[in-house]
């Protein structure tokens, strides 16, 4: 007796140092993907702040998760005045762990980053003092697009209004703020393919809009589902939402055409007025308002990728109201 109880303590021991040494290395080793790259100095031109307007806007969505959403009305649309200085909270409710609030990024947040912190942090999620994002940014998707892209939003941002803001810190829950340090990961840059490609340019434009993020099933901090068939699911305070199928499978986008994939989109345009949303009728986070303003060739190769999937049978109910 007096023997396995030495044993066990003994394995007890071993069990809590190599807790302790995992521990320890997560805290203060990970993430660890590479320092700031110290010599990028973005070139401000008014080509390139376009285009990274567009990409913030209507492509990237920066400006979607760094504002305040009016949840009140469809499709939650910034609130007047909140546009890229932060505030949106996604917490427990939500299904977060944790509370992640969106921070301030007009030069009154980030005017002390220098080009190339903000470069690793939208493609890896590693702030300037090297500790890791929730990826509600999806900097895994930004990761994989063109440098120049990347550049591109820089630019715009440098270019904006300081916006005075107070915001409270993220904060993580345990275990998750361990497990969030060993989530960034080095980017593996593309070159943007031509246009004239279609499927392979919807593709990239898939992986710039982090489309799979929200349309693939993911379920305790992961991806279960096949991607872009659909099937995450969100929580309201009048029901959940549940993003559908993109695949050219019936229960997805196999009998849609591209022009009324285009359509679905434009029909947010600038002569849409967001109607109120009463309690349990249908609601969505997909930020239609600013998608409407994708170009139409974008969308066309988007939807043509879309159509190059293999069809995934995943019928879903959007919106499923508690009341």
């Amino acid at each position: 007796m007096k023997k396995f109880l030495k044993i066990l303590a003994y394995a007890v021991s071993v069990l809590f140092i190599v807790i302790i040494a995992a521990v320890s290395y997560i805290s203060f080793a990970l993430p660890n993907v590479g320092p700031a790259p110290e010599d990028l100095k973005v070139e401000i031109t008014p080509e390139k702040v376009e285009h990274g307007k567009y990409l913030a806007y209507h492509v990237m969505m920066c400006v979607d998760c760094h504002s305040v959403r009016d949840y009140s009305l469809f499709s939650g649309p910034p609130v007047p005045g909140t546009e890229i200085s932060g505030g949106e909270r996604f917490d427990q409710t939500m299904g977060f762990p944790g509370v992640f609030i969106s921070p301030n990024i007009t030069p009154y947040g980030v005017g002390d980053w220098t080009d190339g912190e903000l470069f690793r942090l939208i493609t890896t999620g590693v702030r300037k003092d090297g500790s890791p994002i929730f990826p509600v940014m999806p900097y895994h998707s930004y990761g994989l697009i063109d440098p120049e892209d990347v550049e591109a939003v820089i630019a715009f941002l440098r270019t904006l209004d300081p916006i005075e803001t107070n915001h409270p810190k993220s904060k993580a829950d345990f275990p998750f703020n361990l497990i969030l340090r060993t989530m960034p990961a080095k980017a593996s840059f593309t070159k943007k393919p031509d246009p004239n490609d279609q499927v392979a340019y919807g593709g990239y434009m898939v992986n710039a809009s982090a489309c799979a993020d929200c349309h693939t099933a993911f379920e305790n901090g992961s991806y279960v589902g096949e991607k872009l068939a659909g099937g995450r699911s969100f929580e309201f305070p009048d029901g959940i939402l549940t993003t559908p199928n993109l695949t050219p499978h019936p229960s997805g986008i196999g009998n849609w055409t591209s022009e009324m994939f285009v359509q679905r989109f434009k029909m947010y345009g600038e002569h849409y007025v967001p109607e109120k949303v009463g309690p349990g009728e249908f609601q969505t986070i997909m930020p239609w308002v600013m998608y409407a303003g994708m170009k139409e060739r974008d969308l066309e190769a988007i939807f043509a990728y879309l159509k190059s999937l293999p069809p995934v049978e995943n019928y879903v109910e959007k919106f499923k109201p508690n009341i």
